[in-house]
């Protein structure tokens, strides 16, 4: 009888031992499988759809309107476009379009469609103060008469700083306007919160565990501004950043780095399939 015990003893510590009960071998294997805080970054920074103000060509900065059916289409494009790549956490201004834009492309990730966007007001695109609402042919032409050029020659020579600091200055003198609306924002405002936000998002995902790939959405000035605000040697794509466009920049020991500027490939690939 002793010996029964003592063989059904030996066959129990063996059974534990193989299933790594009791002897740290489940932690340990834990442990070689946890993620990790990634040792660089990369911020896929994309420019929203098309919305119903982009279509009646109205200015829209800090005001806002829902995507249309073919701004959702081609962000959902970019979304199957980008679909294999898992994003640690995915971000975006606190407007509509944008929040709307960062949820159809979590949507369609394949290993990341359960992330919650972080929405984050210092993402927004430019406050045109009282120009917001109103047709972009007359907030161009009032620039461009400010500044003592043609239409034309504004549209070619415009960088983001000389068009905020024009309408700033412009929407400055409509006095009773300023009291009851958000001034329009100069530029160093503008890049002041821009790079503030995106300097929170790189040290807070730089502490978390992930792959180290993080989704951002936001404007097309915005994200010409913090471009040109990172990078000295940024210049816009003619004819602005595309909707639902990517720009990936990386992040590692301190340092930005620009990879790819107004990229379509996610929209096309996401097209073809």
């Amino acid at each position: 009888m002793k010996k029964v015990v003592k063989l059904l003893g030996v066959l129990m510590l063996g059974l534990l031992v193989v299933s790594g009960c009791g002897n740290g071998n489940v932690k340990k294997d834990d442990a070689s499988t946890a993620k990790k805080a990634p040792e660089e970054l990369t911020l896929y920074i994309v420019r929203h759809g098309k919305t119903m103000l982009n279509t009646t060509d109205r200015v829209q900065g800090w005001s806002d309107a829902v995507l249309t059916k073919a701004g959702e289409d081609v962000v959902t494009a970019a979304g199957v476009g980008l679909k294999d790549i898992e994003f640690q956490n995915a971000y975006s201004s606190d407007s509509g379009r944008a929040i709307q834009t960062a949820n159809l492309i979590v949507k369609e990730n394949e290993k990341s469609s359960d992330l919650k966007v972080i929405t984050d007001e210092r993402l927004r695109e430019f406050n045109f103060g009282t120009y917001e609402g109103d047709l972009n042919h007359t907030m161009w032409q009032d620039i461009a008469d400010d500044q003592g050029v043609t239409l034309e020659e504004f549209m070619k020579n415009m960088t983001p700083e000389s068009f905020a600091n024009s309408v700033a200055k412009l929407d400055a003198k409509n006095v009773e306007e300023a009291k009851v609306n958000w001034p329009a924002e100069d530029y160093k405002t503008i890049t002041t919160r821009l790079k503030a936000g995106l300097d929170d998002i790189v040290e807070k995902e730089m502490k978390n565990e992930g792959s180290g790939n993080v989704l951002i959405a936001s404007h097309g000035l915005s994200i010409s501004a913090l471009l040109a605000t990172l990078f000295d040697d940024y210049k816009i794509p003619e004819g602005g950043l595309k909707n639902a466009s990517v720009c990936t920049v990386k992040y590692k020991d301190g340092k930005y780095t620009l990879d790819k500027i107004n990229d379509l490939s996610y929209v096309e690939a996401g097209q073809k399939k």
